[in-house]
C-alpha cells in the first residue's frame, strides 16, 4: 500500500481486551495559541488488530483504513516496539485477602 495516501499515527496500546481490537494512545504535543506554551492532547482509537498480536505497552504504527464498525476506523499496520509484560500471579494462600 502506498504509504502516501493514508494517514498514519503513532501511539502505544492502552486496553486489548476487545476481540480483535485494540485502543491506542495518540499523544500530540501542540503550542497553545495564545500562551505559546507547548500541550499535551491525548487521544484515544480503536483500531483494527486482526492477528490480535498486540498486547498492552506496545508502541504500534496505525493506518487510517474504511469504517470497520461505528467507531472503529484505523488498523495496526505494525508494531514498532513491544512493551514489558509483567506477569502476576496469584498466591494461593493469600488469594481471600485476608491474613492470620
Amino acid at each position: 500500500m502506498p504509504r502516501g495516501k493514508y494517514k498514519t499515527k503513532i501511539g502505544t496500546v492502552v486496553s486489548d481486551k476487545m476481540d480483535k481490537t485494540v485502543v491506542v494512545d495518540v499523544v500530540q504535543i501542540k503550542k497553545d495559541p495564545t500562551y505559546k506554551k507547548a500541550v499535551k492532547r491525548n487521544t484515544r482509537f480503536k483500531a483494527h488488530d486482526e492477528k490480535e498480536e498486540c498486547k498492552v505497552g506496545d508502541k504500534v504504527l496505525l493506518l487510517e483504513t474504511r469504517p470497520y464498525s461505528k467507531t472503529k476506523r484505523w488498523r495496526v499496520s505494525k508494531i514498532l516496539e513491544r512493551g514489558i509484560q509483567i506477569e502476576v500471579e496469584a498466591d494461593a494462600e493469600n488469594a481471600g485477602g485476608t491474613s492470620e
